[in-house]
């Protein structure tokens, strides 16, 4: 019976948090990073780019070109996948 108590004891020493980082956590871009800005000044904002009527119609139309191939190919594969399942495995 003592042996257990020992045990137990043994455990909860283990378990004390001496209150030492092992790994640090904060990362570059996280949120609730507060860390030193670069060249010690204030952080600056990105420049603002102005797009003509045209650029901006082209931007807008080659985004939603990629979100159209990316919808594409994922009816594709959908597709195959249901085609596979009836004629094949199915069967």
């Amino acid at each position: 019976m003592p042996r257990k108590k020992e045990d137990k004891k043994k455990r909860q020493d283990d378990e004390f948090d001496d209150g030492r980082t092992i790994a640090d956590m904060n990362v570059d871009g996280m949120p609730w990073y507060i860390g030193k800005s670069k060249a010690g000044g204030s952080q600056e904002s990105p420049e603002r780019i102005d797009l003509t009527k045209k650029e901006g119609r082209a931007f807008l139309r080659g985004v939603i070109l990629a979100a159209l191939l990316a919808g594409g190919v994922f009816f594709v594969v959908f597709a195959a996948f249901i085609l596979f399942c009836i004629y094949v495995w199915f069967r």
